[in-house]
């Protein structure tokens, strides 16, 4: 947020319109259904209803539902052009996956993940050490590899390193994931990015420098979760998970 009053103050970025309190009211409720896609897709995957990657295929349908019926704002003769567009970005990312997924078999082939535990253990013994080599490590392997091979390799890993440093299981899942999820933002393998930049209809080299900034805050935001267990745990302890 601080980055974003940032560039909007520097930039001179105004709000397009000012709106009065009916107008207001109107907006929220026509925002309600979509709010309701988050219940509909998390409650979903919370209950067992149905798999992560099911529910991404129920947030497809019921997007598309909202917008056919309820918005109005896609017509049944689009739809060919709007699958033929889907299917052209699907590819670049699948692409991009079964690329990173090589990286992995070939790191998994070499035993490069048990080589980097043995290095991290020589180097120090120093809590704060080893959670910062872990957050550099996984930050660049994010950029090279998906995030599910690079859960599936680095968490036995990782893992025994930090409980043995006496680092909660959630706290340790969470820094992880954040450290995989900036992976998605950053060249070369940034799945995430690429979506971006095709939604946009823009070339990649045209964002990495307005990034940047970008990319400070959130590894600052990274070192506050690593080292601050309390940002990761007050809200799994408040539910009863910790």
């Amino acid at each position: 947020m601080i980055v974003i009053y940032y560039f909007a103050k520097k930039k001179g970025y105004k709000s397009s319109a000012k709106y009065t309190a009916s107008e207001k009211v109107k907006v929220f409720f026509q925002a309600i259904p979509c709010l309701l896609m988050i219940i509909v897709v998390i409650g979903g995957i919370i209950s067992g209803i149905f798999t992560a990657t099911e529910g991404s295929v129920v947030a497809v349908v019921y997007s598309m539902i909202l917008s056919m019926v309820f918005y109005k704002s896609i017509k049944p003769s689009e739809l060919p052009k709007i699958f033929l567009d889907s299917a052209e970005m699907t590819g670049i990312i699948i692409f991009l996956i079964g690329v990173s997924s090589i990286m992995s078999w070939v790191m998994a082939f070499t035993g490069i993940p048990t080589a980097i535990s043995e290095f991290m253990l020589g180097i120090s013994d120093n809590r704060y050490v080893i959670l910062l080599i872990i957050n550099i490590l996984l930050l660049i392997v994010g950029t090279f590899m998906d995030m599910t091979p690079a859960c599936l390799i680095f968490t036995p890993i990782f893992l025994p390193i930090c409980q043995a440093l006496g680092m909660n299981t959630v706290h340790f899942g969470i820094m992880m994931i954040f450290n995989l999820c900036i992976g998605t933002i950053t060249p070369p393998v940034g799945t995430t990015l690429f979506v971006g930049v095709k939604v946009g209809k823009t070339k990649i080299e045209n964002v990495i420098k307005p990034l940047l900034l970008y990319f400070a805050a959130i590894f600052v935001v990274l070192m506050l979760v690593s080292y601050i267990p309390i940002l990761s745990l007050w809200l799994p302890g408040l539910l009863g998970y910790v």
